[in-house]
């Protein structure tokens, strides 16, 4: 489509990232036809003026723009993860690596090693940290039992989700559970 632009930004981590870029936009009368996490879809290609001048406003926010092709790739892999652990419940139907190679039209082994030389871990870390910030938002609502919540996040048992928990935290679920200790990071620190 002529004139249409994609912009991917980095630390769009949530529902709330996405209303604040769009606020981002519409300050600056620029027409998008849809914004998801990393995202932008923008109907008109910007001036170079409004391109810096948005940039700008956005890292203010915490977010920035990516140009590099390798940094929007390593934050396609995050966001799609994110998405997985954070927003839907399909844990247990796809593999990661399946997931990213059908996402991102590219073979995983190459997505692993770049995500590792950007990032300085594994894709297979960064994706178990994501459920171990989930886990420990899941235990601060106190909703559902540990029992439902290794089913939620697709462990194959308590045993297993408690002890990659205390190897990540340094705490059992259940101790984190009584400590309340909130301590859980922004996603686009994690």
């Amino acid at each position: 489509m002529p004139g249409h632009m994609t912009l991917y930004i980095k630390n769009m981590v949530c529902n709330r990232c996405i209303m604040t870029v769009i606020r981002q936009l519409e300050n600056q009368n620029l027409a998008y036809r849809n914004v998801r996490l990393g995202e932008v879809e923008l109907t008109d290609e910007p001036s170079k003026e409004q391109l810096q001048q948005l940039g700008e406003s956005l890292r203010d926010l915490g977010f920035e723009v990516l140009d590099n092709k390798k940094s929007q790739i390593v934050e396609k892999i995050k966001n799609v993860i994110v998405s997985l652990i954070h927003y839907s419940d399909e844990q247990n139907n796809l593999k990661i690596s399946a997931l990213l190679e059908q996402k991102l039209q590219l073979d995983y082994h190459y997505l692993t090693t770049l995500f590792t030389s950007v990032e300085g871990i594994t894709i297979e870390t960064y994706t178990i940290l994501q459920r171990i910030e989930r886990i420990k938002e899941l235990l601060v609502y106190g909703e559902l039992s540990l029992s439902e919540i290794a089913d939620q996040m697709g462990y194959s048992s308590v045993q297993y989700l408690s002890q990659q928990f205390k190897k990540i935290t340094g705490t059992t679920p259940s101790q984190f559970k009584t400590l309340r200790e909130i301590s859980r990071k922004p996603l686009d620190k994690v």
